[in-house]
């Protein structure tokens, strides 16, 4: 058996010398990694929230003002729900240390999700439904699609700290 050679010198806890520069992110990239960690998991938070907030909101004939959910808008708003829980179990996953196959990366699989949200959303956001044609487009819809484009750009954040 061989023994091992010295220890390298350890460096000064003091000020550093002039020629060495300081390190440009102090925290190192765990920092970014965790911010964007969190990032996806708010984003599909709000994402599975926000199919319970108004997409459409107006004025009936007969006076009141109705709200209609994402929930009872048909499929779409049962999607985003979906994806939103899907976004969260996977942020879950990995909390706990499960990690999906090397051949799926987690970035290209929120980047999917958030994709398909966002397509979804954008379709909803440009055509109103006809048994929705007396409402206005309401704040719940624009949080969805802001919550669909974080996780596409929490996605490609993640898939560039990946490369």
């Amino acid at each position: 058996m061989q023994t091992p050679g010295p220890a390298p010198p350890q460096r000064p806890a003091g000020p550093r010398p002039p020629g060495h520069p300081a390190t440009p992110f102090p925290h190192g990239p765990s920092l970014l990694w965790r911010v964007v960690e969190r990032v996806t998991w708010v984003a599909g938070l709000v994402l599975a929230l926000s199919a319970f907030t108004d997409w459409y909101a107006g004025s009936s004939v007969e006076g009141p003002t109705i709200a209609v959910i994402a929930w009872h808008t048909g499929l779409p708003g049962k999607l985003v729900f979906f994806i939103g829980i899907a976004v969260l179990v996977l942020a879950g996953f990995r909390a706990v240390g499960i990690e999906l196959p090397a051949s799926v990366p987690e970035s290209i699989v929120v980047i999917a999700l958030g994709a398909i949200a966002t397509t979804v959303v954008s379709m909803r956001v440009l055509q109103i439904p006809d048994e929705f044609a007396f409402a206005r487009r309401g704040i719940g819809i624009w949080i969805s699609l802001l919550a669909a484009l974080a996780l596409i750009v929490a996605g490609l954040v993640r898939a560039n700290e990946e490369l």
